[in-house]
């Protein structure tokens, strides 16, 4: 396909743009916000989601331009072949993963004629394996050797095995059904193993190994280290330890692990959280409906992001806007700062899951790409970053675009008025406040109080972070990084870039002779072997 399709700068959108850059539509002028019902008119909305973006430096041309640059380059078809099982994991010509990418139909499970309908039985399968384990877990079948219930899980893994199981946890804590407690363990520093070990009972707690390939270094050693602290208070690893992995991979074995479920090839790590990667872990903790919730608010995103309106598909808008800021405006980095503490680490998730697929610098059939790729990703919630990097958002010579995440409502409600209003209250106002101070600025006789303004922002919007709604955010972001990658033509669903560094990291270790433990000169060596790698 993309072969027949021109390259994103042979667009004829693409010329169009580029002249409207020159002039980008002024968020500071007197009433720019409310000018033509522009706060009305500039905004998307889906079934659980609205993107508020008014105070973008967009216009209605801009926005014509956007929709012929998606239509040129197929933006939506693509999509559609990906969720049908097109293989687009490959660079043409080259070596690679030469894979189908079908994220999306581990929660294509709602309609009875699934897109994918062989990959969406496959995810039906590991879906009632996880149902009858959690059954068994529940009634106290399943049990440790003293007939104790378990009530806590680690769960190890590291890249799209923890940071995206690990972000929808904490964002849903809200919503635990029985008391469970989740740990996690990704770091390969012992420390993180050691700290997360202290505060358990060995007893009562499964342990859920994630590795795709069963290969993972850093997961391997810490599962060992898990294990030996298992051994050295006489209790049995195989019996506490549950693995998600692929198959026949060399951790799919029944006499290591007391349960082993699946992961396909066609599922990219870091798009894997709404597959056994996240469904283990979260199934335990919110308990088996509650987690359907989560892949369902996914599977409602999955079919809106088939739209071709970018005004009625919030996925594709968001990324069209991100292209709008990256490629014609020039910013090269973008925020994601969610007004909910209990998405502290959805940022963290996406700098991977956006920064590892769009971070690439040769197209799909190998040819070197001439304009910008996947931004900088970063972020954390407000109103804690208001006091920590917002001065540079406001007044700092780099200009960030920011995507705010905000809920009318909070998830526990519990709250309290203090000087007339309510947390959640002070929360909205500061969000709504910030986005109105970055766009239109401020005038002042004092330079150092100067806001320059036209400061790009935007806003997805929904009444309450629920298992539904967070399914939606999640998948909202992967169709926006899938739909940046189809526009710049490139393979978002390989991650070459990681690999040198382990390449170089087993040569190291290779020749580090030190006795286990001893890491006295470990540096000398390092230099002396860094010596001879330049």
């Amino acid at each position: 396909m993309h072969r027949e399709l021109p390259g994103f700068t042979e667009t004829r959108a693409f010329g169009n743009l580029m002249s409207l850059a020159e002039k980008p539509y002024d968020l500071t002028g007197p009433s720019a916000l409310l000018e033509k019902g522009r706060l009305a008119a500039y905004r998307c909305r889906s079934g659980l989601l609205s993107l508020y973006y008014a105070t973008q430096r967009v216009d209605d041309a801009v926005l014509l331009e956007l929709q012929n640059l998606a239509d040129e380059l197929q933006l939506v078809e693509q999509f559609k072949g990906m969720r049908r099982g097109a293989v687009i994991n490959r660079i043409v010509g080259y070596e690679s993963e030469n894979r189908q990418v079908l994220h999306t139909a581990c929660r294509d499970i709602f309609d009875s004629s699934p897109v994918a309908p062989v990959a969406t039985a496959e995810a039906k399968k590991e879906l009632e394996k996880l149902k009858k384990f959690l059954k068994e877990l529940e009634d106290g079948k399943l049990c440790n050797r003293n007939g104790q219930r378990f009530d806590t899980m680690i769960h190890v893994g590291i890249g799209g095995s923890d940071l995206g199981p690990r972000a929808i946890f904490e964002a849903l804590k809200a919503y635990d059904f029985s008391g469970k407690k989740v740990f996690f363990i990704s770091n390969v520093d012992p420390d993180d193993a050691a700290g997360v070990l202290s505060q358990v009972n060995l007893k009562t707690t499964l342990v859920n190994i994630v590795s795709k390939s069963g290969t993972t270094l850093e997961t391997l050693t810490n599962e060992r280290f898990v294990r030996n602290a298992f051994e050295k208070v006489g209790l049995d690893p195989a019996a506490h330890c549950i693995a998600v992995t692929g198959e026949e991979s060399p951790m799919d074995d029944p006499d290591s692990y007391l349960r082993t479920f699946y992961m396909y090839d066609y599922i990219g790590g870091r798009f894997s959280t709404t597959s056994m990667v996240g469904a283990v872990m979260l199934g335990f903790y919110l308990g088996f409906s509650q987690m359907m919730e989560f892949l369902q608010g996914a599977s409602v995103v999955d079919r809106e992001s088939e739209e071709t309106d970018i005004r009625k598909n919030i996925s594709l808008l968001l990324a069209l806007l991100g292209v709008w800021n990256h490629n014609f405006l020039d910013y090269s980095t973008v925020a994601i700062l969610p007004y909910c503490q209990a998405l502290h680490r959805f940022p963290a998730h996406l700098q991977q899951c956006d920064m590892e697929s769009n971070g690439k610098s040769i197209d799909r059939i190998g040819r070197k790409i001439e304009v910008h790729t996947g931004p900088i990703v970063w972020g954390e919630p407000g109103t804690n970053g208001q006091h920590a990097f917002y001065q540079l958002l406001h007044q700092g010579t780099e200009i960030v675009p920011v995507e705010f995440i905000g809920f009318t409502e909070s998830q526990y409600g519990q709250d309290t008025v203090v000087y007339g209003s309510t947390s959640q209250q002070k929360l909205l106002a500061n969000l709504y406040g910030q986005m109105v101070a970055m766009a239109i600025g401020q005038d002042a006789e004092n330079p150092n109080r100067v806001f320059q303004g036209n400061r790009p922002s935007c806003l997805l919007m929904a009444e309450k972070l629920t298992p539904r709604v967070m399914g939606a955010l999640l998948a909202t972001y992967e169709a926006k990084i899938v739909f940046q990658g189809f526009a710049w033509n490139i393979n978002s669903f390989d991650q070459e870039g990681v690999q040198l560094g382990k390449i170089l990291a087993t040569s190291f270790l290779e020749k580090m002779n030190q006795p286990a433990g001893d890491c006295s000169d470990l540096h000398q060596q390092f230099l002396k072997q860094f010596s001879a790698k330049i």
